[in-house]
């Protein structure tokens, strides 16, 4: 699979499971959802750049 099919899965990956913990748990809370989001962010960043960035 090329570097951009696997850039645009882990994006489509990243905005599912934002959705997901948006609507499961944080529906009406503002501060909570958008710390939530910054940490799923930097989680999927991280693990991007960690095992599939190739030098």
């Amino acid at each position: 699979m090329g570097r951009q099919n696997t850039l645009v899965l882990v994006v489509l990956a990243m905005i599912a499971v934002v959705v997901g913990v948006d609507l499961l748990f944080f529906r009406n809370r503002f501060w909570e959802r958008l710390m939530a989001n910054v940490g799923i962010v930097l989680l999927f960043g991280a693990f991007y750049l960690r095992y599939l960035e190739r030098p």
